[in-house]
């Protein structure tokens, strides 16, 4: 809506390993531009800003920091653990090891968060390498009992963790809706009213007279 108003900016960091599809998650959350056929480069860093209506009237702008695919016994950054407001991890489905880096960056994001309350989800990204056309029929049928495998997996370790796991699908935009608004309510819920009007009044005429 065009009187809606850009209220605050949270600070995200999106991580996993290397090829799981974050930067392609991003760009067609973003620009909608995405499809099977386009080439997405290895990304060393790189930050996206994305206006998000959560249906409060106003829009939660949420700024997101890409980082650089990890692999092997890789750590994220310690930098990008101290000033983010959220997490997003990303890992693919047909991939164990992807998941299984999750629960390292989620300890780490434990250990320097600073008493401060740090909000994670988990994205499986159902669309993140092959394709059925580049699998045989045999191939196909191997790959969908490992990913239901992995899925299960991730969702016992979400529930046990206490976070949110999203299965999407980065060729479908609509897919990836629910995660980022799910996240930026969560970070913003909307403010309580008092249910006491003349506490509320008297606070007002108190503010007042201190400023004058």
């Amino acid at each position: 809506m065009l009187t809606s108003k850009i209220s605050k900016v949270g600070k995200v960091v999106i991580c996993g390993a290397k090829g799981v599809g974050k930067t392609t998650i991003l760009e067609q959350l973003i620009y909608g531009n995405i499809t099977i056929e386009t080439e997405i480069h290895s990304t060393i860093e790189d930050t996206y800003v994305a206006s998000v209506d959560t249906g409060k009237g106003s829009r939660d702008t949420l700024r997101i920091y890409d980082t650089a695919g990890l692999q092997g016994n890789v750590q994220l950054p310690r930098h990008y653990l101290t000033y983010p407001d959220a997490f997003i991890l990303v890992y693919d489905p047909s991939d164990p090891s992807s998941l299984d880096m999750l629960g390292g960056i989620k300890s780490d994001i434990e250990k320097y968060k600073d008493k401060k309350e740090i909000f994670v989800i988990v994205i499986a990204n159902m669309r993140s390498r092959q394709t059925p056309s580049d699998m045989s029929h045999l191939e196909h049928l191997l790959n969908n009992d490992a990913v239901e495998s992995n899925l299960t997996r991730a969702n016992n370790w979400c529930a046990r963790e206490r976070i949110k796991h999203y299965p999407v699908n980065a060729m479908e935009r609509a897919s990836l809706y629910e995660p980022f608004i799910q996240l930026a309510s969560r970070l913003y819920p909307p403010a309580t009213k008092s249910s006491f009007p003349q506490l509320r009044q008297l606070t007002q005429k108190t503010s007042k007279v201190d400023n004058s």
